[in-house]
């Protein structure tokens, strides 16, 4: 009888033993993976940037060098604030492709700007504007941090703003002190950068970038002067090279 007994118990034996460790093994294949599983599907990321846009070649005024920063001047040219914003489609863990808008809010600005009438007292000031694509590649992941490269290309605007510091002040009916000019001109580049989950949602990061801009002297398809009356033209045509360093925060959305 008692053999009988352990006969029938040899099978639940058995299934103990083969069940228990595939349970084991499902319930370790079910635990969080150290990548976050966001990365691994399609989705949008939006990102605000911060940052200095540095033009080591283009001061805005022999007499100013090293623009104005938070961190005072930087280099022998141009040196500002910048602020952007980011919007990218990321379809794998991989690849993302998007379209930024790079802007710079505070211009460095020259209030002994001698131009082309070294005897009319003028302040100078010249802006940035970029609107384009780019595309990344994430060759290096390690759970919530992700190393990438990328490139970017689009279109640019420099804003020239003069203006002249003495004269009567007359109702703005009658005109303004300031005078804008622009110079439109196509920009490529080379960029590199490191993300942080926070969250599967919230990102953080750094950014760095290199620039080629490319500036025509004259309007394009026209043979219009971009200069004003008084013949204070553009200040940066040409070919030109941009650095750019912000940080990042971004907000990631599934699909």
């Amino acid at each position: 009888m008692a053999i009988g007994v352990e006969m029938r118990a040899w099978p639940i034996l058995i299934l103990v033993t083969v069940l228990v460790p595939r349970a084991g093994r499902a319930q370790e294949t079910s635990s969080p993976s150290p990548y976050p599983v966001l990365l691994d599907r399609a989705h949008t990321v939006a990102e605000l940037e911060a940052g200095i846009l540095v033009l080591p070649n283009a001061p805005i005024s022999p007499a100013h060098r090293g623009g104005a920063t938070p961190l005072g001047a930087v280099g022998n040219g141009d040196a500002t604030v910048q602020t952007g914003i980011h919007v990218l489609y990321r379809a794998n863990s991989v690849w993302a492709i998007g379209a930024s808008a790079l802007f710079a809010p505070n211009p460095t600005s020259d209030p002994n700007y001698g131009g082309a009438n070294p005897q009319l007292s003028r302040t100078h000031s010249r802006s940035y504007l970029f609107l384009g694509g780019e595309a990344r590649y994430y060759p290096l992941r390690l759970g919530s941090f992700a190393g990438w490269l990328g490139v970017t290309a689009g279109g640019l605007i420099v804003a020239d703003r003069f203006a002249t510091n003495s004269g009567p002040a007359v109702p703005s009916l009658l005109g303004t002190k300031i005078v804008n000019v622009s110079t439109e001109g196509a920009a490529v580049g080379v960029q590199l950068g490191a993300d942080y989950l926070i969250t599967d949602r919230v990102v953080i990061g750094l950014a760095f970038r290199a620039d080629r801009w490319f500036l025509p002297a004259q309007k394009p398809f026209s043979q219009e002067s971009s200069c004003d009356a008084l013949g204070d033209c553009p200040t940066l045509t040409g070919s030109v090279d941009a650095f750019e360093v912000g940080l990042k925060v971004g907000y990631q959305i599934p699909l």
